[in-house]
């Protein structure tokens, strides 16, 4: 039945075509018939692999293969020059193949929920023009440091996965608009979140965390979602402070770092010949009552805040509380401020 339409399909020169919901378990090879094919759908079929005839369709855009039984990403999808839309959600695929993945360079929008996923390769950074990309429902437990160089990604969805921490260069991710990640185990979001300028949608729902960092204020979202989230409340205890006793590491560190504030000190030029120095102490962190910098040793306390009248959003994800760090008990105790000290369980 699909031979025939096929048959017929190629007498009209169609640039699109339906084969979804037939069946298949196999891709007929008169498909090849088919060379102004520019969409084709075989999703909701019992396909496990691709036949070395789609490849001669040079002009295809748009492959959806979803709902399918396929183990892994099919070679032939390497010799479509101008795929730019691959669905594949809905298989059982374990692992991207870097090969396959670096050969799809010119994908906008590439969909793999719903799969068996449990880790991604370096090479995902190789998809440069990737606009979409949608991996929930796997079972992934890191995002590779590569992601960061996804420089056009608008929309990022790893939602219902086995998350643990975010990589730091999603910082790097500045066309960034959505990012799903709700239904993860994530017990923080880093802070330097705020380097994913255009972001306007976090879902964070059902995970672990217990504040968010105060540099999200800086972004202009409007929509936050937190929903089954182990937050901290407001609950004034009593707490003893304890004697403050920096390491030699941590007060060298601090006179380093506020000798750089300096522009002619000599310090920064010393820094030049101690690359690990120099990367050490670019994980430094500011209090947030003396905007000096510290290393290691601080105060974490919170701020509880409206989460539409401080950041805007529009839908209403009540009252949360910021993370705020201070260099020590000294800076605490300044009066003028509205942090709240974290109790330890």
């Amino acid at each position: 039945m699909s031979d025939l339409l096929l048959l017929n399909a190629s007498k009209t020169r169609p640039k699109s075509i339906n084969l979804a919901s037939r069946r298949l378990d196999r891709v007929p090879a008169l498909i090849s018939k088919l060379q102004t094919l520019q969409s084709v759908s075989f999703k909701n079929n019992s396909l496990t692999s691709l036949c070395d005839e789609i490849t001669h369709l040079k002009e295809l855009t748009s492959v959806n293969l979803g709902n399918n039984h396929l183990s892994c990403v099919p070679d032939q999808l390497s010799f479509l020059p101008k795929l730019n839309i691959l669905h594949l959600f809905g298989n059982h695929i374990c692992e991207l193949a870097p090969n396959v993945v670096v050969s799809l360079q010119g994908l906008t929008l590439l969909n793999l929920n719903d799969n068996l996923l449990t880790f991604l390769p370096s090479q995902i950074s190789s998809l440069g023009q990737l606009q979409w990309l949608s991996l929930a429902r796997n079972q992934l437990t890191v995002l590779p440091p590569e992601i960061g160089r996804l420089n056009e990604l608008r929309e990022l969805n790893v939602s219902d996965n086995l998350l643990t921490l975010l990589p730091d260069e999603i910082s790097h991710l500045k066309k960034l608009k959505k990012l799903y990640l709700q239904k993860n185990k994530l017990p923080r979001l880093n802070h330097n979140i705020e380097g994913c300028v255009a972001l306007l949608v976090v879902d964070v729902s059902v995970n672990e965390l217990v504040s968010f960092p105060y540099e999200i204020k800086s972004l202009s979202l409007n929509e936050l979602y937190c929903e089954a989230n182990p937050l901290l409340q407001e609950l004034p205890v009593s707490s003893e402070q304890e004697d403050e006793v920096l390491c030699l590491r941590e007060a060298a560190a601090r006179i380093v770092l506020k000798s750089l504030k300096d522009r002619t000190s000599r310090s920064r030029v010393l820094l030049k010949f101690h690359p690990e120095l120099r990367k050490s102490l670019a994980a430094a962190r500011k209090c947030a009552v003396c905007r000096e910098s510290f290393l290691n040793t601080w105060l974490e306390c919170v701020q509880f805040v409206s989460s539409r009248k401080v950041l805007g959003v529009k839908n209403n994800a009540g009252v949360i509380p910021l993370r705020v760090l201070l260099c020590s008990y000294r800076c605490f105790n300044v009066g003028a401020h509205n942090y709240y000290g974290v109790a330890l369980p």
